[in-house]
């Protein structure tokens, strides 16, 4: 799925070094196991995709980060549950702090959970169960606090992985400012 992918791309920035990956590198990635190294082996394996990939590539399509969009380890290794309405962020801007400081999205509460980070209307059966489980929630201005602690300038910045709407909309957008950010896997992981 996405943290899949999301962990792919991260060990592999470009689609040639994904597709050049050994099973050796590719199960050595953390959440990578062997199941999947070989799975992305045999993709890469059918002429059929590589020959889709070139075909794609050749018309514009990117298949690379463009950029580390790891920010820092504000949050290393931590797994956090967002529940709630936001005020300042939105979910989704949220989570992708979360991923960008190192911390790892969770949907549900477990002994394993670190933090909460909780907007208004969270879950009754959340906080019930956070609460039994001693896993500490914390509000916006906390989560923001400890990013800002590490990385000050990521505040400015929090949608990672957002295109811009005009971009999305426009009938003809200018061929430099085009961007198409693709989020779903080739992969039937």
């Amino acid at each position: 799925g996405e943290t899949v992918a999301k962990k792919l791309a991260y060990a592999f920035p470009s689609i040639e070094q994904l597709r050049e990956a050994s099973f050796e590198a590719l199960s050595a990635v953390d959440e990578i196991g062997e199941k999947i190294a070989a799975k992305v082996m045999d993709y890469f394996s059918d002429p059929r995709h590589v020959e889709l990939i070139d075909f794609l590539q050749h018309y514009g399509l990117q298949f690379a980060l463009s950029g580390d969009k790891r920010q820092g380890d504000a949050l290393k290794d931590l797994k956090i549950v967002v529940s709630g309405t936001f005020r300042l962020h939105s979910r989704d801007e949220y989570k992708a702090m979360i991923e960008a400081n190192g911390a790892k999205n969770v949907s549900s509460v477990s002994a394993k959970t670190d933090y909460i980070l909780a907007g208004e209307n969270m879950g009754p059966s959340k906080l019930e169960k956070a609460n039994a489980l001693g896993v500490k929630i914390i509000d916006e201005e906390t989560f923001l606090s400890m990013i800002a602690a590490a990385e000050p300038e990521f505040a400015a910045e929090p949608d990672l992985f957002a295109a811009e709407p005009d971009l999305l909309t426009s009938a003809e957008p200018e061929p430099d400012k085009q961007e198409i950010i693709i989020t779903s896997t080739l992969f039937d992981l």
